[in-house]
């Protein structure tokens, strides 16, 4: 005869598949607004401002600290414990706060928030499909992908370069690259967090507001380029 299945068991793990998204945008805007106070914070004192921008030494060493505890988070967060996941987000966040408020110097406070509203009403729209398609978007995930490392690539050279063609064509292809990112991040994290449950689900959601904040970030970023206008 088979056992029947725990009701109570059945339900938790309902519950949690219902919560798993409203953690991860909750989290995912815990990031922003942490990057967001960051900046200000920089930006409200002309000492750490001249600290941080005076010096190539600390602002790369800023970047350098950020991109480790991204592959740090990446590859550990299913092994860590909830609250050292969520510390090194927030940890994560805070930096990238930082090495962000130079827009404040570059852009209008206007057309930074006019940005920022169309990158959230872009982002919202991509990451709902992304939740509700039924199409297996692993083929355009592989594709999307190849052309962040091409953007990553070519920005890199470029910074030695400084030709402006190759300015703007990244700046067009990674608008839309982080555009199917987002919908093939968003679609991945619906299809891995089936298996996931109890603190394993907790982790699973910062993962997953990390790489959310990532794409909305560099999307927000690209679209600055854009419509942004300069001080």
């Amino acid at each position: 005869m088979e056992i029947p299945s725990n009701p109570y068991v059945a339900s938790t793990d309902a519950l949690e598949q219902a919560s798993f998204f409203p953690r991860v945008y909750g989290w995912m805007a815990v990031g922003l607004l942490v990057s967001a106070a960051a900046a200000f914070a920089l930006l409200g004192s002309p000492q750490a401002l001249k600290f941080v921008y005076g010096s190539r030494f600390v602002f790369f060493g800023l970047i350098l600290g950020e991109l480790g505890l991204v592959f740090y988070l990446s590859a550990r967060v299913m092994s860590m414990s909830s609250a050292a996941a969520k510390g090194a987000f927030v940890a994560f966040a805070a930096l990238n706060g930082i090495t962000l408020a130079s827009i404040f110097l570059v852009y209008t406070a206007g057309s930074i928030a006019s940005t920022f509203v169309v990158s959230a009403a872009t982002f919202g729209a991509t990451s709902a499909y992304g939740m509700v398609t039924k199409r297996d978007l692993s083929g355009f995930g592989s594709f999307v992908v190849m052309g962040l490392f091409g953007i990553v690539i070519a920005s890199v050279v470029n910074l030695f370069l400084k030709n402006e063609a190759v300015y703007w064509i990244t700046t067009y292809i990674g608008v839309f690259v982080f555009i199917g990112l987002t919908a093939y991040d968003t679609w991945k994290l619906k299809k891995i967090s089936v298996s996931a449950t109890g603190e394993a689900a907790g982790n699973l959601a910062i993962l997953g507001a990390l790489t959310l904040y990532l794409d909305f970030v560099n999307l927000f970023l690209m679209l600055l380029r854009l419509f942004g206008k300069r001080r």
